[in-house]
């Protein structure tokens, strides 16, 4: 694990915890330092502050996303502003956790993060959505229109769990579940499964405001349309 965090007594106290649960931990406290080691590809997961002296959390996120669409990533960020939470999260976060935080939770939400590739079973190498559509899952791509389309990991794990169920409504809890991996008696208070969705429509739907893929199912969750 890499903690990207210039707060001292966050960064020691957050090496102490990770330590303790057993985990190999690297740290830094400089966005270009950071950047440097995010980039080796040697890290199970990165815990990636915001604001940091260099270069901050967002372009960091940005620039490991074009280098590794898989890399686990959860962003630390202001409890009071949905505008990082978004933008973290649509750069490519795979979670968010905002401060303060319980120390507790954010185990948890590692945790689940690092069990993410045995929630979803890839026995589905395409997804097809309508006729113009083809989503390679092993590939994170897709083309349309002669475009070439890339996906996170995380963003394929939902369309992949959505796909496997697109005879019914999925909820947000259960994406929840079954795709990030927490708990199903863990008490969360997130947006990042909507955020995600809002993401992934602006990638597959021509009008991402009256989508006709990856569909709202008031009051029961969200539904792909597969063909």
């Amino acid at each position: 694990m890499l903690i990207i965090e210039d707060e001292v007594a966050i960064r020691e106290g957050l090496i102490d915890v990770f330590v303790y649960h057993g985990y190999e931990v690297e740290s830094s406290s400089h966005g270009t330092e950071g950047l440097a080691k995010a980039l080796t590809g040697q890290y199970d997961l990165i815990l990636l502050d915001v604001m940091l002296p260099g270069i901050n959390g967002f372009e960091i996120c940005n620039q490991i996303r074009e280098h590794d669409r898989e890399q686990a990533i959860i962003m630390l960020t202001a409890k009071s502003s949905d505008e990082d939470i978004i933008e973290g999260l649509s750069l490519g976060a795979d979670d968010y956790v905002a401060k303060p935080f319980s120390i507790a939770q954010l185990v948890l939400r590692v945790q689940a993060v690092l069990r993410r590739t045995q929630s979803v079973v890839d026995q589905q190498r395409n997804i097809q959505l309508g006729d113009e559509l083809t989503i390679d899952s092993q590939n994170l791509s897709a083309m349309r229109e002669g475009k070439e389309l890339t996906f996170t990991r995380r963003e394929m794990d939902i369309l992949l769990y959505l796909s496997a169920h697109s005879q019914r409504p999925v909820s947000r809890d259960e994406l929840l579940h079954k795709v990030w991996g927490y708990a199903e008696n863990i008490d969360l208070e997130t947006r990042t499964v909507d955020i995600h969705i809002a993401k992934l429509r602006r990638k597959i739907e021509s009008d991402p405001s009256d989508p006709q893929h990856l569909v709202t199912v008031r009051g029961a969750g969200y539904r792909l349309n597969v063909t």
